[in-house]
């Protein structure tokens, strides 16, 4: 099933939880829809399911208006953050529940019910645990009942809200792969909410990121990834560098420090963000290069990369740096070493968010 949602607006009282949000999801795709806590994720999906009713915009679900279509009638497979089992019934009761509830013209036979649940039961790799009850299982079990039990019913779209975060991080990146795996399989057009940017880059088809009720930027995880089209995107993906300073010309981060001429415009105020692995490391200054002098102050080894935290002059916070252990070994690093930073990559923008502003070194 195909989703347009245009213009969609959504007020509590004085509280602007959707501002005029536009998108298009394709029949199975897999969305996630990603930003901090109170960004309007969830607001977007239960208006979505039905289960709240825009202020202004429409849902078009498969070219037919359904803003205001009843959420039992729109086809759409809930799975929420706590799972919502049944504690009373076993866990082939809880799958089997949503079709046995089915009005009599549209429910299944018993053997085809029978049939269903044990399918799914194997499908989400659960079916020797028919028998026992929610309590008897893990989270992450219990977690994969409440998917199967949303597929019951051949939904056209599923709704994921939030369905790892209650769970312990491996965990989270097991069943992010399982679920992968499940939507290849089935290409049930799917919307994940997550504030995990990890999850939503290494699942989706294409990450959607909200800010403050707004849509910041959309497109597939290399994109949002590798072009962030605003500092709060920027910033939002994992760990950056933020660095105040003024635009000479068009210098680039291996250029020396250009002087501007007298008939020069003033150079412009910008912010510049550096991720973590997008710093040269040298023990000493490199000849046409433009490197900021910096003291190690702390190192940590431990994990795939090296951590370094480097104090620079001026500077509001540490700079954050990883580099390769062969990289540590030849540059023979130890706390207190000084040491020259150069940026291979840096992405600089003319503005910056009120939240953001104290954060960062000056170059």
């Amino acid at each position: 099933m195909s989703i347009q949602i245009e213009n969609i607006r959504k007020n509590y009282g004085a509280f602007e939880a959707l501002k005029d949000i536009s998108l298009t999801i394709e029949s199975g795709e897999l969305i996630a829809l990603l930003g901090p806590s109170g960004c309007g994720k969830t607001t977007l999906l239960r208006s979505i399911a039905g289960l709240e009713t825009p202020d202004s915009g429409r849902i078009v679900l498969n070219g037919e208006e359904s803003t205001r279509t009843n959420a039992a009638r729109r086809g759409i497979g809930f799975v929420f953050q706590h799972y919502a089992l049944f504690r009373h019934m076993t866990i082939f009761e809880n799958v089997a529940f949503g079709l046995r509830v089915q009005p009599r013209a549209e429910r299944l036979a018993r053997a085809a019910i029978h049939e269903r649940v044990s399918e799914l039961l194997r499908l989400v790799q659960l079916e020797s645990y028919g028998r026992m009850y929610p309590e008897q299982l893990s989270g992450g079990q219990r977690q994969r009942v409440a998917l199967a039990r949303a597929l019951a019913v051949r939904p056209k779209v599923l709704l994921l809200d939030e369905p790892f975060s209650a769970l312990d991080a491996k965990v989270r990146k097991d069943l992010r792969t399982w679920l992968r795996r499940i939507h290849d399989e089935l290409h049930v057009t799917t919307i994940l909410v997550t504030h995990d940017q990890e999850e939503a880059l290494e699942v989706a088809d294409r990450v959607v990121i909200l800010n403050a009720g707004k849509l910041e930027q959309e497109g597939t995880p290399e994109q949002i990834y590798n072009q962030p089209a605003s500092p709060f995107v920027y910033n939002f993906l994992g760990n950056v560098n933020l660095f105040h300073g003024r635009l000479l010309a068009d210098l680039t981060p291996a250029e020396s420090p250009r002087v501007p001429s007298p008939s020069a415009p003033a150079p412009s105020a910008v912010v510049g963000f550096v991720r973590p692995h997008e710093f040269e490391v040298s023990a000493g200054p490199v000849n046409g290069r433009n490197a900021l002098p910096a003291v190690l102050s702390k190192l940590n080894a431990a994990g795939p990369l090296v951590r370094l935290e480097l104090i620079v002059a001026d500077a509001a916070r540490p700079v954050i740096v990883e580099i390769s252990h062969a990289r540590l070994r030849e540059l023979a690093l130890q706390e207190g070493n000084k040491v020259y930073l150069t940026p291979t990559e840096i992405r600089v923008f003319n503005d910056l968010p009120d939240d953001m502003v104290d954060f960062g070194s000056h170059i």
